[in-house]
């Protein structure tokens, strides 16, 4: 039996962030206390393909949606967005699981309750979708990919070493500026 459990939970909706327990317990707020799951889940098995399932908001996540990958062929995300009502956060979720797809070179199938469930191709485009707040079935012909994109190869790091280069340069420029301002006196 194939099973995938959520590894990144939302904090105060799925689980207590340590050190707020008190707040929880003085205003007796019911929440959630879930468990998390494995952190390098593995891929499941389906209909001749490897899945990396993914739940919730864990697609906002490129880094921990890769660990699964180059093995799996397709990306699965199943929401309950029922919480967001009628807001642009929906949408923005479905962008967001527009990149991944992008990113991945995966097609991304997501199921929602409340609408957002979509068929995503692997250069981010949206081939099916349900409309939000309506019941219904989405059908769709699907094919797995393989191989590893430079975002699956290297993750966040390019970003990162962009961003450290970037405030680098401006430390630099700055230490430039403040000596000719003491030289110049």
């Amino acid at each position: 039996s194939q099973r995938y459990d959520k590894s990144h939970l939302v904090p105060f909706g799925e689980f207590v962030p340590p050190g707020f327990g008190w707040i929880v317990k003085t205003f007796a707020i019911p929440l959630s206390d879930f468990s998390l799951g494995p952190e390098h889940p593995r891929p499941l098995a389906l209909a001749g393909q490897l899945v990396a399932a993914n739940i919730c908001w864990e697609d906002a996540f490129g880094e921990e949606i890769i660990r699964q990958l180059p093995e799996a062929t397709l990306l699965v995300n199943v929401s309950n967005v029922a919480w967001f009502g009628d807001s642009l956060a929906p949408a923005q979720h479905l962008q967001i699981s527009r990149m991944r797809a992008l990113e991945t070179g995966r097609t991304m199938l997501r199921a929602t309750n409340t609408g957002m469930t979509a068929i995503i191709d692997p250069r981010g485009r949206v081939v099916a979708r349900l409309p939000q707040f309506s019941e219904g079935v989405l059908e769709g012909e699907v094919q797995g990919h393989s191989g590893a994109t430079p975002y699956v190869k290297l993750g966040n790091y390019p970003i990162v070493l962009a961003c450290l280069a970037l405030i680098a340069a401006l430390v630099f420029r700055r230490v430039r500026i403040v000596g000719r301002a003491e030289e110049s006196r």
